[in-house]
């Protein structure tokens, strides 16, 4: 295994453009498994246009924070799942596993309007690996197979012209209920953005102990 990353903002090195950025917080100790969030970008986006935040999460809690970038404007979601998006992704946790150990039932993927679809879709379909799945204003949801349980957090703004509440979170959530997943679903006044009082809800909801069996 490769050495751990000092506290501060690192590029992982998988990509010549668009690189993954970590964020890694301080007081890390070897060998102690930490939690990792991984943070995709909404469409057009980049890690920048989200980083603001999560950031503060990420070193306030002692997280690692994962935010790779998509290869073109948005989120490959090829039929089948290999698309270069996926690969990059795969690198880039790869590569943050290589040096620290990661905390397996604090696994999760988020992310924003196209983001918090692709989060939702590559999370699902990988979630005997993802321990929580967390969608913010996400338009869409594709899943060629379930895997696992992943704990499911949707939040969606009221006002949303962009992707309407009506033909996006509510089917979603509908869907999932009906499949068993543990979800929470938390509708806000507001439109088509991230809320920063939502986030904080959902960093709660990423970072609570889950009741033991």
């Amino acid at each position: 295994d490769k050495q751990a990353l000092p506290a501060g903002r690192h590029d992982l090195g998988i990509a010549s453009e668009r690189d993954a950025v970590l964020i890694v917080p301080d007081g890390l100790h070897p060998g102690v498994p930490v939690p990792l969030l991984v943070m995709f970008h909404g469409a057009g986006g980049s890690a920048d246009k989200v980083l603001p935040f999560v950031i503060d999460h990420a070193y306030q809690h002692g997280f690692l924070l994962l935010l790779p970038q998509s290869q073109f404007p948005t989120w490959d979601l090829v039929v089948g799942g290999n698309g270069p998006d996926l690969e990059r992704l795969d690198k880039a946790l790869h590569e943050v596993a290589s040096r620290f150990s990661i905390d397996p039932c604090r696994l999760g993927f988020a992310g924003f309007s196209d983001g918090g679809s692709y989060a939702l879709s590559v999370g699902v379909t990988n979630g005997d690996v993802v321990s929580h799945v967390i969608a913010f204003s996400a338009g869409f949801m594709s899943v060629f197979q379930q895997n696992g349980t992943p704990r499911i957090f949707i939040a969606h703004g009221l006002e949303d012209e962009q992707l309407p509440i009506e033909t996006s979170a509510r089917p979603h959530v509908a869907k999932l209920k009906a499949a068993g997943y543990d979800l929470t679903s938390l509708e806000f006044k507001g439109p088509h953005r991230i809320e920063p009082s939502v986030v904080a809800l959902a960093m709660d909801f990423f970072l609570k102990p889950t009741a033991q069996l």
